[in-house]
């Protein structure tokens, strides 16, 4: 059960905030470049088919279903040190999954057998995703319970990791085309893998770096046990409090349509743009845009979590990304400032859940204490970090079967009904996934601002009866 350490530590304040928001930077260096690129990389440069690529990601997808879970009941069953409980894992990992993730871009194997390049490419992803990402992530996402109590700054670090999250993003999704991207004979936009692998050594080494002012950078305030049941606890273990905690199920689910969408639209843009469009500086200038408009969303997301509720938002959220990307469909616009118009108005809306939905895990997490009068940060996280594994894998999964069942080729990926198909599928995925998110949120999810206030209420009376 969690307890408040010695007054005596440093108050909360905008350190904390920055340095929580570094920790998301370094995270997204290698997991925003592996959702936008890695497809991209392995179907243009290595010679690998999408659907292959699509396999693999399901693959580490079931290896993470051990990996994570066991990572969060380690997490949760470490006693806190000086450093904290959550903290030394960050130091611990943070070189191990960034050499990975160098690694998973060896345009030096470009020349070698289909078989090895294949191996290679499920080996280090593997190891990158489920073993080192995961040794790190899960710390890191479930150490905002011990930052904080407060159901107020918890949403804060929530704004400020996904502005972190928002700064990598800007990074990748546009500064990284208009280097690894050049123009041939016939005007086509061609992937320089070469160029490509330096730019990931480039992110490794900032992922170093922003570990490392995450670790220094923020402080425990609120020592988290191990989780040991009080009287009141029912007799239950905690796979059970699990599979029955309606508000993780929730989030899961609407985790996994919101990742499918939102990383359909990243992924996709990698060939929307240069094969549909032909247009590289426009998918440059749509993610500018987009992540500028979502940092400017971010002073606004607390006040107005705390007054509508951070459930009722994100649905609105949702559901903007969802018109937006229909109504592009049925225009089908030929002019690609005017896509990138609709682009960033879903971008916008699904924003708005991207920047609460931190907060979210943390308020079921205090849901699961209050119901089960026990506190699990880690285990949680864990399920939360998977299902957010599964979308990737389920959003690179359907985009490679879907641009292979159009005919994408390296031959062919400049031919109308190609492109074409393309466009289908950038448009449909999202919306699709974006309803669907909307409505497991309404149905669903049970934690509406009344709801979280009341768990928020609960839990500072057990506490002050401790």
């Amino acid at each position: 059960m969690a307890n408040a350490t010695a007054s005596s530590l440093r108050p909360f304040g905008l350190r904390d905030k920055v340095s929580y928001a570094f920790g998301d930077i370094a995270n997204d260096c290698t997991f925003i470049l592996s959702s936008t690129f890695l497809l991209k990389f392995y179907t243009d440069v290595m010679g690998i088919e999408a659907y292959v690529v699509g396999i693999m990601m399901m693959v580490a997808r079931c290896v993470d279903a051990v990996t994570d879970m066991t990572m969060g009941r380690i997490v949760d069953l470490t006693k806190p040190g000086k450093a904290g409980k959550f903290r030394p894992w960050i130091l611990r990992g943070s070189g191990l999954v960034a050499i990975m993730s160098f690694l998973m871009y060896p345009v030096w194997f470009q020349d070698m057998s289909l078989a090895f390049k294949t191996v290679w490419m499920f080996v280090t992803y593997l190891l990158w995703g489920s073993v080192f990402y995961t040794m790190v992530n899960i710390p890191y996402g479930s150490m905002a319970s011990a930052i904080t109590p407060e159901p107020t700054q918890r949403t804060q670090l929530s704004v400020y990791r996904n502005a972190g999250a928002t700064i990598a993003s800007l990074a990748i999704s546009a500064g990284v085309p208009m280097i690894v991207y050049y123009q041939d004979a016939d005007g086509n936009q061609i992937f320089n893998g070469s160029t490509f692998s330096m730019v990931a050594l480039g992110f490794s080494i900032a992922a170093i770096l922003c570990y490392f002012v995450c670790y220094f950078g923020s402080t425990e305030r609120v020592k988290i046990a191990p989780p040991a049941k009080d009287s009141k606890a029912p007799k239950t273990n905690f796979v059970r409090n699990l599979v029955t905690n309606r508000a993780l199920l929730a989030i899961i689910v609407a985790a996994i349509f919101l990742l499918l969408s939102q990383l359909t639209i990243t992924s996709m843009a990698q060939y929307v743009f240069p094969n549909f469009y032909r247009n590289i500086p426009a998918q440059s200038t749509a993610a500018t845009i987009g992540s500028l408009g979502i940092l400017a969303l971010s002073p606004v997301a607390t006040p107005l979590a705390k007054k509508f509720g951070k459930k009722e938002l994100s649905v609105i959220g949702a559901l903007v990304g969802a018109a937006s990307y229909l109504i592009c469909f049925l225009v089908r616009p030929e002019n690609v400032w005017v896509f990138v118009a609709f682009y960033v108005i879903a971008y916008l809306g699904m924003g708005v859940f991207n920047i609460l939905i931190w907060a979210c895990i943390i308020d079921v997490i205090d849901y699961s204490e209050v119901k089960n009068h026990i506190r699990e940060d880690g285990t949680i996280y864990s399920c939360y970090s998977f299902a957010r594994k599964l979308g990737q894998a389920a959003s690179s999964g359907l985009s490679g079967a879907l641009i292979t069942m159009v005919g994408y080729t390296d031959a062919t990926k400049f031919d109308p009904e190609v492109t074409n198909g393309i466009f289908n599928i950038a448009c449909l995925v999202p919306v699709i996934g974006f309803v669907l998110v909307a409505l497991t949120l309404i149905f669903l999810y049970p934690l509406s601002r009344k709801v979280v206030e009341s768990n928020s209420a609960e839990l500072e009376r057990r506490r002050a009866e401790k």
